[in-house]
């Protein structure tokens, strides 16, 4: 602070400084956001297993009798439904929000 109680608007203030233990979580989100091909992987395979994952639940609903076997066929379709829309979501949220983040927050990386 100057002498005259004006602030440089350069110098990071202690009230404008992110804490410590924010520092890695957003270094990793900002690798996280560079990695893109890892991103697309993660978006596409999710897609597939969303994908399988409702192909077993049809097949179970159309192609077997009622029974035990039908149930269990389902559920492992409706886990791997779960499980791929989570990568998809993780993925897609990944090529774009953090991609966004990257942009807005143009602070380098010190590795």
């Amino acid at each position: 602070m100057s002498d005259w109680g004006f602030s440089n608007a350069d110098e990071p203030s202690e009230s404008n400084k992110p804490p410590m233990r924010m520092k890695p979580l957003k270094r990793w989100l900002q690798r996280r956001a560079d990695n893109y091909q890892q991103n697309i992987r993660l978006l596409i395979t999710g897609f597939v297993l969303f994908a399988v994952g409702g192909g077993l639940v049809v097949a179970g609903e159309f192609l077997l009798r009622p029974s035990l076997m039908q149930e269990l066929l389902a559920l492992l379709g409706l886990i791997l439904l779960g499980g791929g829309l989570i990568l998809a979501l993780l993925g897609y949220l990944s090529l774009s929000l953090l991609r966004l983040f990257r942009f807005f927050n143009d602070e380098s990386i010190d590795d």
